[in-house]
């Protein structure tokens, strides 16, 4: 339940260095805009027929864009049916056209407020988490500027879509919204406040966008003010809920695997009997006035690094010039292409730069912005990026390489997330807050057809000092104006509008674990690299893979410092071929995204692309892995990025804790790979790692011989095998590998209290080794108890902690398990306002206690088994996960058949076995404890 925060749904827009860590914007925001990352259009469905009760108004079909098909019941409800069998799984969305735009004075934040409340249940339903768990549903919901959407994907299951969709309508109408559940959630939602109050780019955020609105709703966040949160009327809570909570307000999404022959029906039934409203909505006509001077935020606090924002207000979503917007977006705020990133990052200014924009239903804002190291001047970097935003766009006209790499960029993401029926589902959010759903595809089309001279005319325009206010962790220009907002008629936007057609449908995929081995094509190469490779048809021909270059042994890996890390950093800077922008450019014209990352003894890389394009991106990895360029100038900017983060993690409460805890009774000498280091050893080895080091590093170790690599999607299983054999089927070396021993240490039990100053949001982690492996006798009976006590959405921390007390926004208990050695770990943690660290505590032992005094019920435990099987097979249709499991099961020697044998032993548990296994292993006396954050000392 998030208001202006979603740590997935806006990385792909903030153009930033792949390797720098933004914190200042990971809490920003809550949805998908139509940038983002999409693919390609699923095939339309065929007009179904209903059978429907005669006492319900017949649902009736009102347009089909590419495969998306929208229907009206009479009540005004629109829905959006995107079938895609592609995927085994199903996601359903609701998106109510309410958001923070639409409170009152001294009612900010009760869009938010009432999002939690819905997941409180009705009388229909009072046990609403409990029954997602049981079912195995990912759901959440999320609250923005114009909008509030309610989501969840699951394996394909008619009796689960059936469930949510009977639930969705009762929620309409028949939620709760009761004071008790209001006094509960509260702490919760406080909670939420202060977990973003510890972010200091989120505030910064936050505190400029306020200052560039005077009238308008969108300064103010989302999230609310705490004293209009803390005491909002009910009677006006419920009140909005009566107002906007209602069919003609809302639109109804799905899309994944399904039948809509069988949904239509399902949705005429569960829907359809909901009346009319006879209210009419409030007209909302605030809108601010041309800015007539540049505007400036100051914030101060403990922590952090330099942070630079600047904001101007840009016109709405669905004005034609928007398009233009986006382009700019990437132009200026794109890493390595973008012109931020040349005048800041490469010349030392800067540790990363970013740019976003929202385009909303009234005109709304562009923010672009940079990250310091410590070592930086804010002066000299503010200077420089002003002169880039506002005078070089001026003195340097954008270039028609610049637009089309623009466009190039935009349209990749585009084209991948499209091909997600999980994201487009609640993707399509974004634009029916805008106005109209279509205009997802109305704004790809204006990036196509963009001009050079309309998108230069609009930069002109926007990017002037008056229109700009920026933000800093202190500005001067000469007073210009930039044109006046107005909003657009939508319906006028589409009387040109010409929909494309949609694309085949794809095969429906049978994700059980026989099928998996069965479908799976595994060999291996001359080098020694095992290759799995599991071709099914997706939609846009979408395929994920993951490599794993394992190498070295425990004597080997000592002493190389943070040259590792650098050299994952420094791989996609260029090959010997070719240099960084061209290394870009010819991955963004195979439609294809990359990333490295560096573990001990391992370099894993992970890919997703089309299945045209496949073997020519093994081919490009290849190049990068065996001939990188590893230049020092980039290796200077990784430098940068590394301490920044480090600096600002370094105050984290989380952060903190985890250092200290990986510390406690660590006895590794410095230098072994297993050895935990400090803040400022890691900070030392950043500062004193040369690109020599990293070369001889990349000389040493690379090779192919003890490789892993996997690919799941719609493929060309010959041309594949072929491009591997031409890019790694040589590539070995003669050095010994030997995975390192991770034996089990025994840790002393105890509790540490740690100081973060200035940390609205503390922390409290929990770690205790298992003798245990994942092949132990008592793994699925101690997965399932653990499932039981804190992973599950109805677990026991769960229901106390947050449902019960409200005094913790995440808590939760996992297991990390070991393959190989009797050496996994259970851990536990919370986060939570400082004042509220004894009641967490109290609680959480007091929990832990009574599952092992007690144990669970017949009923937790058939409700839970249920849930956590559900979670495996959602799990097992993912396809980057699938990817990567099958990367793991080549290196253990294992198959999917050891995922069914799991299955199986969870499914012939016993409540008793369960029981036990939890007593067997969970010592309390045995637990490593900590707690951090900016606790005050109690009062007298």
């Amino acid at each position: 339940m998030n208001a202006s925060i979603s740590p997935s749904s806006r990385a792909a827009r903030f153009r930033q260095s792949p390797r720098l860590v933004l914190s200042a914007l990971t809490l920003l925001v809550a949805s998908t805009l139509a940038g983002q990352a999409m693919a390609a259009p699923a095939a339309a469905p065929g007009k179904a027929t209903l059978v429907v009760r005669k006492d319900v108004a017949a649902i009736k079909q009102v347009t089909s864009v590419e495969g998306i098909t929208e229907y009206r019941l009479p009540n005004g409800l629109q829905v959006l049916l995107i079938p895609d069998d592609s995927k085994p799984t199903t996601t359903v969305n609701v998106t109510y056209r309410v958001g923070s735009r639409h409170e009152s004075y001294g009612e900010t934040g009760m869009a938010h407020l009432l999002e939690h409340l819905m997941f409180k249940g009705s009388p229909k339903y009072p046990q609403v988490w409990a029954e997602f768990n049981k079912r195995g549903f990912s759901a959440n919901g999320s609250t923005w500027y114009d909008r509030t959407n309610y989501f969840a994907s699951f394996a394909a299951n008619e009796d689960n879509l059936r469930w949510y969709l009977n639930w969705q309508a009762d929620a309409m109408v028949h939620s709760f919204i009761a004071r008790k559940d209001l006094d509960s959630e509260m702490t919760v939602v406080r909670n939420e406040m202060e977990m973003g109050e510890n972010d200091a780019g989120r505030i910064l955020m936050e505190k400029t966008v306020s200052a560039m609105y005077q009238w308008h709703n969108y300064g103010k966040s989302t999230i609310g003010a705490r004293a209009d949160v803390e005491g909002v009327d009910i009677s006006h809570l419920q009140a909005f809920y009566r107002r906007y909570y209602q069919p003609d307000n809302a639109t109804l999404i799905v899309s994944g695997k399904f039948d809509p022959a069988k949904v239509l029906p399902w949705v005429q039934e569960a829907f359809g009997v909901i009346p009319k409203p006879s209210r009419q909505l409030p007209h909302l006509y605030t809108l601010d006035p041309v800015q007539d001077g540049e505007r400036a935020v100051t914030l101060r606090r403990v922590g952090g690094v330099p942070l630079l924002y600047a904001g101007y207000h840009i016109m709405p979503g669905a004005h034609p010039d928007y398009a233009a917007i986006e382009l700019i977006s990437v132009i200026l705020g794109d890493t390595p292409s973008g012109r931020l990133h040349k005048a800041l990052t490469e010349k030392q200014l800067a540790a990363g730069v970013f740019s976003f924009s929202e385009g909303m239903a009234d005109p709304g804002f562009i923010l672009l912005g940079a990250q310091l190291s410590p070592q930086q001047d804010p002066a000299t970097s503010s200077k420089a990026m002003l002169d880039v935003i506002e005078a070089s766009l001026k003195q340097s006209p954008i270039t028609q390489e610049e637009l089309d790499r623009a466009k190039a960029k935009w349209l990749k993401s585009w084209d991948m997330g499209f091909s997600d029926p999980q994201r487009i589902g609640v993707a399509l959010s974004e634009t029916v807050a805008q106005g109209d759903w279509r205009l997802f595809f109305l704004t790809r089309d204006r990036i196509k057809n963009a001009r050079l001279a309309d998108v230069q005319r609009v930069a002109q325009q926007v990017f002037v000092s008056s229109n700009r206010t920026l933000g800093q962790y202190v500005p001067t220009a000469t007073p210009e104006r930039a044109p006046q907002p107005d909003r657009v008629n939508v319906a006028d936007m589409f009387k040109d509008f010409k929909a494309q057609g949609a694309q085949a449908k794809a095969e429906a995929f049978d994700a059980s674990p026989a099928n998996i081995d069965a479908r799976t094509q595994r060999f291996a190469l001359p080098s020694g690299m095992k290759v799995a490779l599991l071709p099914k048809s997706t939609r846009g021909q979408a395929v994920k893979a993951s490599l794993t270059l394992r190498f070295g042994d425990e004597k080997s890996l000592a002493n190389w410092g943070e040259a590792p890390a650098a050299l994952a950093a420094l791989l996609d800077k260029g090959t010997s071929t070719l240099n960084r922008q061209q290394l870009q450019d010819k991955l963004d014209a195979l439609q294809a995204e990359v990333s490295f990352a560096s573990a001990p003894g391992q370099l894993i890389v992970n890919l997703a692309t089309r299945r045209e394009h496949l073997p020519a991106v093994i081919s490009l990895v290849a190049d990068v892995l065996r001939h990188p360029a590893l230049p020092a100038d980039a290796l200077e900017e990784a430098r940068h990025q590394a301490l920044a983060s480090l600096e600002e993690q370094s105050k984290e409460p989380e952060a903190v804790l985890a250092e200290a805890i990986s510390r406690h009774g660590n006895p590794y000498p410095a230098g072994d790979v297993r050895y935990a280091r400090t803040f400022a050893e890691t900070e030392a080895d950043w500062k004193s790692v040369r690109i020599e080091r990293v070369r001889a590093f990349h000389s040493e170790f690379l090779a192919a011989g003890h490789a892993q690599f996997a690919a799941v999607g719609d493929l060309d299983a010959n041309a594949v095998r072929q491009a591997l054999q031409a890019g790694f089927g040589d590539w070995r070396n003669d050095k010994p590998f030997a995975r390192v021993p991770n034996p089990l240490i025994k840790l002393p039990a105890t509790r540490l209290v740690l100081s973060t100053p200035d940390k609205q949001n503390a922390a409290m982690s929990v770690v205790m080794p298992l003798a245990m492996t994942d092949r132990d006798p008592d793994y699925a009976a101690f997965m399932l108890a653990n499932h039981l006590l804190g992973a599950g959405g109805d677990s026991r921390l769960w229901n106390r902690i947050r449902e019960k007390e409200g005094l913790s926004y995440s808590v939760y208990s996992s297991v990390n398990w070991n393959p190989v050695e009797q050496h996994s770990e259970w851990t536990a943690s919370a986060i939570f306002a400082p004042q509220n660290r004894d009641k967490v505590e109290t609680a959480f032992k007091e929990e832990i206690s009574r599952a092992l005094a007690q144990g669970f019920t017949q009923a937790e435990f058939e409700s839970g088994k249920r849930g956590l099987l559900n979670f495996r097979r959602l799990g097992r249709a993912q396809d980057a996960r699938l990817a990567a499991g099958w990367a793991a099961n080549l290196y253990l020697d294992r198959t999917y058949a050891l995922a069914a044998q799991v299955d199986a032993a969870i499914e012939s548990l016993t409540l008793d076995q369960v029981n036990q296994a939890l007593k067997k292993y969970l010592k309390p006396e045995q637990f490593v404890l900590g707690l951090a954050g900016d606790f005050k000392p109690a009062k007298p």
